[in-house]
């Protein structure tokens, strides 16, 4: 007489899940780390003003309709001059400074996040590839890496921002997006295709693979569903590390020039705007748009710090 196993709840399994990462060390090391906290509450704070800066903001900066000249480079509300409609200010548009800084957080994290996912997608595959296969395969690719290494990030993101430009030059907005995007990308996906290819060149000599290939199973298959989820925690810890640096990649291609559409300023172009009035005596025309910047780019280098320790087995 056989018996049927009791169902199970569809929601049991994700709340099992949650559970389990509640009862787990990543999750009691990130509450006794007052620091990783703090970051994620300023990180989250910033995320969630840029995503809902419409709602949030007390001003649209880049309705045409709604600026008054009249009211261009005023001074914080608590300064002399000052206006309590404008908490920090106004540029030399009349924009509001408080609402462009969130209009402007939002261009430069999806930027960041987008070149960074990219990044991670190209550098994974071919550092897999490269680690498991080995031989001629591994060779071409590392010489590739090497080759980018040679050169200065910023400056291959310049030339292939300039060069996608030169190339269209009346091109749209989302195709400029698109620029900017990849140029980034390809400065930034050589650091996880050494990383996943050291640790590929372990995972693949482990006895779960060498049974796999015993019995059969192909390749793509042992790449794909046994050694990536094994080398995943160190490429989680770099992309929460490089999100910070490509957004500042963006912030300084948009200060010079090259980087997202006039009509579309991120936290760089913001900054570009304000230098040129940073000595006659305007200064908070660029420096809230560099403090948000530096906010964001240090909340999310101390997320990726913890992230490192807490993933790390021998700090445990």
């Amino acid at each position: 007489m056989s018996s049927t196993p009791p169902l199970v709840p569809a929601s049991a399994a994700p709340a099992g899940a949650l559970r389990r990462f509640l009862d787990g060390d990543v999750w009691y090391s990130f509450k006794s780390s007052p620091v990783a906290m703090g970051a994620a509450v300023v990180a989250l704070v910033c995320v969630f003003c840029a995503l809902f800066a419409e709602f949030v903001a007390p001003h649209n900066p880049f309705d045409l309709a709604s600026l008054e000249l009249m009211d261009s480079r005023l001074p914080p509300a608590w300064m002399e001059g000052g206006s309590s409609k404008y908490l920090l200010g106004t540029d030399d548009q009349g924009r509001d400074l408080l609402s462009a800084l969130m209009y402007g957080a939002r261009i430069s994290l999806f930027v960041g996040l987008a070149s960074v996912l990219l990044s991670m997608v190209i550098g994974v595959g071919l550092g897999l590839l490269a680690g498991f296969v080995g031989g001629k395969v591994d060779a071409f690719i590392m010489r590739i890496c090497d080759v980018m290494l040679s050169f200065p990030s910023i400056l291959v993101a310049l030339l292939i921002d300039g060069v996608g430009r030169a190339l269209f030059p009346n091109a749209h907005d989302a195709l400029a997006f698109l620029v900017l995007i990849l140029a980034i990308s390809l400065t930034g996906w050589v650091q996880y295709a050494r990383t996943v290819r050291g640790s590929t060149l372990v995972e693949r000599n482990k006895e779960y693979v060498q049974a796999a290939r015993v019995i059969g199973v192909s390749s793509a298959r042992i790449m794909r569903r046994h050694v990536l989820p094994n080398v995943l925690g160190p490429v989680m810890v770099l992309a929460t590390i490089q999100v910070a640096s490509a957004i500042i990649t963006e912030a300084t291609l948009s200060f010079l020039g090259v980087g997202v559409p006039p009509t579309s300023p991120s936290l760089g172009t913001l900054i570009r705007v304000g230098n040129d009035f940073l000595f006659s005596g305007e200064w908070w025309i660029t420096i809230w748009p560099g403090a948000m910047l530096v906010l964001i780019a240090l909340s999310v280098n101390l997320l990726g710090d913890w992230l490192r320790d807490a993933l790390n087995p021998r700090l445990r």
